[in-house]
């Protein structure tokens, strides 16, 4: 019964946060013109800011989203001290996947200062708790989670922007806090749901030019993330039992 209301709980505050969404992504600064991805023919230039925050609809939308993540996370780790991170979290993660979907950015003024706020929450309930196994991991899953996307952005980096691996920080910190095993789910979630759904229309269309579009792959990521903390600990249990 506690992880119910923790899950409805968790969900209307995420669901409030959702609502901000257009808010949010209206006081993000344009990038300047060396950051934003190259025009062409092909590609439109960068749709500014301020129309995605003006779309119809964007912020029940993202109150809609958010709740639903919102109340899977509460579902999945019931009345824990992760929820102080993990709440706030998901309407930037909506936000952040709404930006990137649109305009294959992830804002830094937006990844690093979530980013810094969940470590001091992070570090602030490991010592408070005591539970500094989970504080470690959690940081050293950081670390490592950015530096594995680091790499494949250097041998990459058409492939994959820095702001992914930004944003692989705090993904690793906040699957890292569960478990390895949830680390290992989230990231490989993560990468197939991103890259099946291209192969599938690639096949269906019998054109391999598909694959070689540019997609982004933040919301894809954020997928994984979800899934790893709501399903990970069950998945990794089974699979390394």
């Amino acid at each position: 019964m506690n992880d119910a209301w923790t899950a409805l709980l968790a969900g209307v505050l995420a669901g409030l946060g959702g609502l901000g969404v257009p808010a949010l992504i209206r006081r993000v600064p344009e990038p300047p013109p060396a950051q934003a991805p190259e025009e062409s023919v092909e590609e439109p230039a960068k749709e500014p800011y301020a129309a995605i925050a003006a779309l119809p609809g964007l912020g029940w939308r993202s109150a809609l989203a958010a709740l639903v993540a919102g109340a899977l996370v509460g579902w999945a780790t019931g009345p824990d001290w992760s929820l102080l991170w993990l709440v706030p979290l998901v309407p930037v993660g909506v936000a952040l996947s709404v930006v990137d979907w649109r305009t294959r950015l992830l804002p830094r003024l937006v990844v690093l200062p979530a980013t810094a706020l969940a470590i001091v929450a992070v570090v602030a309930v490991g010592l408070a708790t005591g539970d500094t196994s989970a504080l470690v991991r959690a940081l050293v899953a950081m670390l490592v989670v950015r530096s594995f996307f680091w790499v494949l952005w250097f041998l990459h980096s058409a492939g994959m922007g820095f702001g992914d691996v930004r944003l692989a920080a705090v993904v690793g910190l906040v699957l890292g806090w569960v478990g390895w095993g949830t680390v290992a789910i989230g990231v490989w979630v993560g990468f197939m749901v991103f890259a099946l759904p291209g192969v599938v229309l690639a096949l269906v269309r019998r054109d391999r030019a598909l694959l070689r579009k540019p997609f982004p792959y933040g919301p894809f990521m954020l997928v994984g993330d979800l899934v790893g903390l709501v399903w990970g600990p069950a998945l990794a249990a089974r699979l390394w039992s």
